[in-house]
């Protein structure tokens, strides 16, 4: 069933158009993953779907309810983790959960969102005292804390450093098999192809594509390399006569095949056929920068907020 749907959404700031005609649907249960360019429009995206935008035209559709006619129905229903959040420097964790769970008809146990987010033992310590990492899962707990059906989660693992980012994908995950659908706004190439089932990729304000990462990676190109060293005379054109390659290099003693289809079996076939032993063979796996390379013309970039600290 289609939990979140987008149609034909436009919004624009004075003569700067942020969002020109973006749609897509979000499937009950699946993590959706949005990624793009900075200014590409994610952001004011996700705000309109949240209902703190108000959209110049187009249509939201947050299961089955307007975020704008509906608002206070949309928030019992939606969990918001925007990208910068900040409470009062002496509130203790309990005491956030607690006041914000109030908030809402009919909350989760606020108590348990600190056990599954590993806070139970920072339950008394304020708010300006957390690592960046608790300050993350905080501010997930209290997303999630009026027991919504959808989450948006807008650059959840900014400033942490690699174990804290992966402590919290493994959190996240858990949280879908809960049974909440999620929206992952994110910049992290590594965290939308780890956690996403399906990523829309917006670019100037409009959506350049939206398949699952698998399929965002095959469509952004069909070549190939397969890397190895050699100790015996090979002849160039053993490679080169192959159908599937459509490019051979030598680098610093490194043969470098470039190629389609079942390279890498076309490869080693031939080798073996001119009885040649490759050595620290490799082939290069295109992942989702790929992709992002492909469907924007840049490379994707980290915020500028960016930066490590202990979680």
């Amino acid at each position: 069933m289609t939990a979140l749907e987008v149609r034909n959404l436009h919004k624009r700031y004075g003569q700067h158009v942020a969002v020109d005609d973006v749609s897509f649907t979000v499937d009950e249960g699946e993590i959706f993953g949005i990624i793009g360019p900075n200014g590409a429009g994610k952001t004011t995206t996700v705000e309109s779907i949240a209902g703190l935008r108000r959209p110049d035209s187009g249509s939201i559709s947050v299961l089955g309810l307007d975020p704008v006619k509906d608002r206070a129905e949309v928030r019992e229903r939606l969990g918001v983790q925007l990208q910068e959040s900040s409470f009062p420097d002496a509130i203790k964790v309990a005491e956030a959960l607690e006041l914000y769970s109030s908030f809402y008809r009919d909350p989760a146990d606020w108590r348990e969102l600190m056990e599954l987010l590993d806070l139970t033992q920072k339950r008394s310590t304020q708010y300006k005292a957390l690592s960046g990492g608790q300050k993350q899962r905080l501010s997930i707990a209290l997303a999630l804390v009026g027991n919504p059906r959808i989450a948006i989660l807008d650059e959840l693992t900014t400033g942490l450093d690699p174990q804290a980012r992966r402590d919290t994908w493994s959190l996240i995950e858990r949280i879908r098999d809960r049974g909440v659908t999620i929206l992952l706004v994110t910049h992290f190439m590594d965290e939308a192809e780890r956690l996403s089932d399906r990523i829309a990729v917006i670019d100037g304000g409009r959506v350049a594509a939206v398949d699952t990462p698998a399929g965002l990676i095959a469509r952004s190109s069909a070549l190939q390399q397969v890397r190895f060293r050699v100790r015996q005379p090979l002849d160039e054109s053993v490679l080169t006569d192959l159908p599937d390659v459509t490019g051979v290099e030598i680098r610093d003693g490194r043969w470098l095949v470039t190629g389609t289809g079942e390279l890498l079996s076309s490869v080693a076939g031939a080798l073996a056929r001119a009885e040649v032993v490759a050595e620290d063979l490799r082939v290069d796996q295109r992942n989702l920068d790929d992709a992002f390379m492909t469907f924007t013309g840049r490379a994707p970039q980290a915020p500028a907020s960016f930066q490590r600290e202990v979680g």
